[in-house]
Formats: structure tokens, C-alpha cells, sequence
């Protein structure tokens, strides 16, 4: 479906006649890695997983999106499909675009996935060498090839304008779309997320006014798949 200039891939399933569940992939990823999370749920509920523009058969767009621009996509994609209040399911990014989407619009549950609140600068390594790139004039033309070379994995694999796209979006501060959330909220996060600090899990536990927090211990980053029958089993739960 064209959404303003834009080749959204989706899929639709289920029980049309059913609440319907949003299921909004995390960076670099695609419908595939959040579809078994529907499936359980297709004989009593309208499933709806998106490829966001520049995953999966979602072709990039041509100019740097941020959340905001990503947020506007779901809104009139979910509008052309004839869709009110979702359930939102967001892992990483996508439950940072689920964030923005329901401080604005009227959901009836929302379940994040590991998401970061806000860009984070651990000072290492990699933040010491590009400021010096920086401040020494004749080199600063190495400031990219660092960048590339020395960038975390998903900067790395991104074409030139998803790696503009991903530093835009990491640095996107949401605690004023947290606090405006309404809806009831669980976040599902591994102790062990190595993505995620974890002071960001608090602050959105605090942040959120109807919120719940379950650590899955032993977990990373992707918990929900390193524990998927019950992950399955907290939505389940959560929805009814």
C-alpha cells in the first residue's frame, strides 16, 4: 500500500471482525521476526505486521525519516485499513514508534519490547575518536570512514540513508510521549539487554502512568523470542 510516497509492505490476517493487533518490528528486522507473536492470536483477533520503509520488501525512502515520520506511516496505513484503537506489540523500534503512537492516538493496550527511551553516549572509544577527528583539521575527512568502521553493528549494515534514518531516530528523547500515554502498558524486557541501559527501563516504568514491568532474567535484547511461549502467554493474558 502507498502511504505518502511510500511502498508499505503489511500483513492482514485473522479475525476481521476481532480487536486488531499491531505488530511493529524492531531496527533491522522485518514482519517475519514478530509474526509468530499473531499467529496464537489470529482465531479471535485482527493481526496486522508491518515492514517498516527500509526493512523487509519496504523499500527506503528517499529522505532521513525520524520516529515522528515513522509514527505518521502506521497512523495512515491503520487509517486506509480501517483500523481504530489497536493493540500495539513494538519490539526495540518499533516499540519506540508505538510509544509515539499511542501519546497521540486512542489504543486500547500497548506491549513494548525492549525499547530505548532516548539516544544514549556511553563516552567510549568510539565517541573519543570521532570528537578528535573532529578538532584536528586535515583529518576530519576520516570522520566517516571511523564512523563505518568503528560504528555500532546496526550503523554498520545500513545503507547510506538508513544509517542517516538510525542516528536520527536513536537520538529522539520520548519521556514526553511516555507520560502521555493512557492506555494500559507492559514492558518486556531480559535483564541481560545489552541494547538497552537499564535505567531506560525504569524511567519508562515511571514515566508511563498505567504501566507494568516483567524482566525475563538470563534474557538480552531479544527476550521476547528467547522466551516466546510466554511472552505469548503475558499478551494473552494482558489483551483479555
Amino acid at each position: 500500500m502507498n502511504i505518502n510516497g511510500l511502498d508499505i509492505n503489511y500483513l492482514d490476517f485473522g479475525n476481521k471482525k476481532g480487536d486488531t493487533i499491531v505488530l511493529l518490528h524492531g531496527w533491522g528486522q522485518n514482519i517475519q521476526m514478530m509474526q509468530m507473536l499473531g499467529e496464537p492470536f489470529k482465531k479471535d483477533y485482527r493481526i496486522i505486521a508491518v515492514d517498516f520503509p527500509g526493512f523487509g520488501l519496504s523499500p527506503e525512502p528517499k529522505q532521513v525519516m525520524d520516529v515522528n515520520d515513522y509514527t505518521i506511516v502506521i497512523e495512515e496505513l491503520l487509517k486506509k485499513l480501517n483500523v481504530n484503537e489497536p493493540i500495539l506489540v513494538g519490539h526495540s523500534f518499533g516499540g519506540r514508534v508505538s510509544v509515539k503512537f499511542a501519546s497521540r492516538n486512542k489504543v486500547k493496550k500497548v506491549i513494548l519490547l525492549s525499547p530505548a527511551l532516548r539516544g544514549h553516549d556511553k563516552k567510549g572509544l568510539k565517541t573519543k575518536i570521532l570528537k578528535f577527528l573532529k578538532t584536528v583539521p586535515g583529518i576530519k575527512n576520516l570522520e566517516g570512514w571511523a564512523k563505518n568502521h568503528i560504528g555500532s553493528r546496526d550503523y554498520k549494515a545500513a545503507s547510506p540513508i538508513m544509517k542517516d534514518v538510525l542516528v536520527k531516530t536513536v537520538n529522539e528523547d520520548l519521556s514526553d510521549d511516555a507520560r502521555k500515554i493512557k492506555a494500559p502498558v507492559i514492558l518486556i524486557y531480559g535483564d541481560m539487554d545489552s541494547e538497552v541501559p537499564e535505567e531506560d527501563t525504569k524511567e519508562y516504568e515511571r514515566l508511563i502512568p498505567d504501566c507494568g514491568l516483567i524482566l525475563y532474567e538470563g534474557c538480552s535484547h531479544y527476550a521476547y523470542l528467547e522466551r516466546l511461549g510466554q511472552t505469548i502467554n503475558i499478551i494473552g493474558n494482558f489483551i483479555k
